[in-house]
């Protein structure tokens, strides 16, 4: 049976653009798949601690010679990756903060690109045959071509890092700017989100 992994960056519970478009994807991606699993990581509720000298320390050390603090630093780095390789279509969303990726991404990201597990010695993706859907809300508009563009480091660099580990080939990005209408009163959030939902069911194909 397919698993979908859906992964939430936002703080911002029901009020989140990122949030409401992934939970629209789970349910296009559920009806597609009657039989498939949701596996929901949501990084708002789950303690990812900084890289730290045990956790680089452990992630250079056979596993047979750790430490207990060793060990313990890669917990829940190896139950990330675990998520990962047992997913067929991973989805994930995320604001836009500073024109950038949050912290809490970024640790999550820190967590699960490593040496020997998700990228090899002469830097091959080892996570493979994955489908990936990176939801960016945000304030502004930054697709190609709108004056913004160029602030924008946040989608180049998730590409990037998703296609370090080996998620590349079958990865699609859904921009969805203008969450600063709803907040001017220009539009609802409903009317926003609903303006994207196409984009999100048909990456849930």
């Amino acid at each position: 049976m397919p698993t979908l992994l859906k992964i939430d960056a936002s703080p911002r519970g029901e009020y989140s653009i990122s949030r409401s478009l992934s939970a629209a994807f789970a349910a296009e991606w559920q009806k597609n798949n009657p039989e498939g699993t949701v596996v929901v990581r949501d990084l708002m509720k789950t303690t990812l601690p900084f890289v730290d000298l045990p956790w680089i320390a452990g992630a250079y050390t056979p596993a047979e010679a750790h430490s207990p603090e060793m060990h313990n630093a890669l917990v829940i780095s190896n139950e990330l990756i675990a998520e990962l390789f047992a997913a067929d279509h991973i989805v994930i969303s995320t604001p836009m903060y500073n024109f950038s990726t949050p912290a809490v991404l970024k640790a999550y990201i820190d967590h699960i690109v490593r040496f020997g597990v998700t990228f090899s010695a002469s830097y091959e993706g080892l996570i493979k045959g994955k489908k990936v859907t990176l939801i960016i809300a945000s304030g502004g508009v930054y697709t190609p071509g709108s004056h913004m563009e160029s602030y924008d480091r946040e989608t180049a660099y998730l590409k990037q890092i998703f296609g370090f580990i080996g998620l590349a080939e079958n990865l699609e990005i859904v921009q969805a700017g203008g969450s600063n209408d709803v907040a001017q009163g220009k539009k609802t959030q409903a009317e926003l989100v609903a303006s994207f939902v196409p984009q999100v069911v048909a990456a849930a194909k």
